[in-house]
């Protein structure tokens, strides 16, 4: 694997862990725009390492996770309602 494979595939790494903190953290929700975009962006560049290497199951996983976010930008899944839980979240 070449250097430009291994950025792009951490690159691609960061963006869906840095996703995942933001969200543990509360600073963003799971539908917010920023989350979606970094996974987006992360999972297709992950998926396009898996492509070159032809890692089949991780291009079913990134491809399909790239495919959600895409899709969850796109509007195409509605905004869940807000949680009504009572007590500590």
């Amino acid at each position: 694997m070449n250097l430009a494979t291994q950025v792009v595939s951490v690159v691609g790494a960061v963006l869906i862990l840095g996703a995942f903190v933001a969200l543990q953290r509360g600073w963003w929700r799971s539908h917010s725009p920023p989350y979606l975009w970094f996974n987006f962006v992360g999972a297709t560049f992950l998926a396009l390492v898996a492509t070159r290497d032809r890692q089949v199951g991780f291009i079913l996983l990134e491809g399909a996770w790239a495919a959600l976010a895409l899709l969850s930008l796109l509007g195409r899944f509605p905004t869940p309602a807000p949680d009504r839980r009572v007590g500590p979240h």
